[in-house]
């Protein structure tokens, strides 16, 4: 009866139940695990000690990613039988791969050579195994098709921008997770509106796995930060998203963002782009030093020093991040390098209003 039951059973009559379950496991399995990883960080004394360079004040343990892994791992493992089991196969061993070369970096430390390999290595047997990549950027700068080597390199360049976009931002309570929250929202709608069933029940996954991780970290009392191992596996599941969705458009010339998908993709992770795109110039051109140096030259920095606080600094980022995206949105049918200077017009402007704020504040 199973046997005949599985047989015959189509994802896209239970699209509502696969979210409901996959979310709900996630979110049981990230809410009931953070306290017995907070006790262990505590004994074990595995926490983020605040240094000169740091928004916080004291110690807090940094394994939150421990968390975010399991719940997307096991919601994954028990919805994902009836889907699409090779890429999300792929997916779970990409973002394994992460999370201990991660886990490694929040409790020792580990070399940015050796992340970049890992990372590279997670996105590439996705993008060969799977042939899910950007073939094409729907015609930005003229640019429509791009010989396969191309295709593959530039679909590794973007893994690896979004990726270590997410490990860098996270130095303000809430807002690498309140931006990959609103990512995972966002691309699970358009999943939904593709019947990309799949990619929808691995965004519910990592919205259920969230939620409970964003209210330790705004927590007084029991504060979590995700980690390197955290903030890892979040980029490469956003920047699958990303590319699946550019894909998945492209592909089709009936989708609804045929012409849109890779300025809607970079509306959702302006904020991200922005700020790891500022921090290398600055680090590389201006300082002359390496670009994973740390610092605090981050836009979250510029928020604090305005006087913001964390949970304001992270309320304005992503609110303007969502304002965006709605621009994108109703300008999609612009051509498609107009909906670039749009997009990227509108976000300097919003993303600069603090310095305006801050020289108000000062006269």
């Amino acid at each position: 009866m199973i046997k005949e039951l599985l047989e015959n059973f189509n994802p896209l009559d239970y699209i509502g139940w696969l979210v409901l379950i996959a979310s709900t496991i996630s979110f049981v399995v990230s809410f009931s695990s953070y306290p017995a990883i907070i006790l262990v960080a505590l004994k074990k004394n595995l926490m983020d000690k605040s240094s000169d360079r740091s928004s916080h004040k004291g110690t807090v343990p940094n394994l939150g990613g421990i968390g975010i892994y399991l719940s997307i791992v096991v919601s994954i493992t028990i919805t994902g039988a009836t889907l699409d089991t090779k890429i999300l196969l792929l997916i779970l061993g990409g973002i394994t791969i992460l999370f201990f070369l991660g886990l490694k970096d929040d409790i020792l430390i580990l070399s940015p050579r050796k992340k970049f390999i890992g990372q590279l290595l997670a996105a590439f047997l996705l993008i060969v195994f799977t042939d899910t990549r950007i073939h094409g950027l729907s015609g930005i700068f003229e640019i429509t098709i791009m010989p396969y080597w191309l295709s593959v390199l530039f679909t590794l360049f973007v893994y690896l921008l979004i990726i270590n976009a997410f490990n860098l931002i996270d130095g303000v309570d809430g807002l690498a997770g309140m931006l990959a929250l609103m990512a995972s929202s966002f691309f699970g709608i358009v999943f939904y509106l593709y019947n990309d069933i799949s990619m929808l029940v691995l965004a519910a996954s990592a919205i259920g796995a969230l939620v409970p991780f964003l209210v330790f970290n705004f927590s007084k009392r029991r504060k979590m930060f995700m980690g390197d191992s955290g903030s890892m596996i979040l980029g490469f599941i956003i920047a699958v998203f990303a590319v699946r969705f550019i894909d998945a458009s492209e592909g089709s010339g009936s989708s609804l963002f045929h012409t849109s998908s890779p300025i809607i993709s970079v509306a959702i992770l302006f904020f991200p782009l922005l700020d790891t795109l500022r921090i290398f110039f600055i680090r590389i051109v201006v300082h002359k030093k390496s670009p994973f140096s740390a610092d605090n030259n981050h836009l979250h920095h510029r928020f604090l020093s305005c006087g913001f606080s964390h949970i304001q600094t992270t309320a304005t980022i992503v609110s303007i991040n969502i304002v965006l995206i709605f621009i994108s949105y109703f300008g999609r049918n612009l051509d498609i390098n107009w909906q670039l200077l749009l997009l990227l017009a509108s976000g300097a402007i919003l993303y600069s209003l603090y310095f305006l704020y801050d020289w108000l504040k000062g006269r």
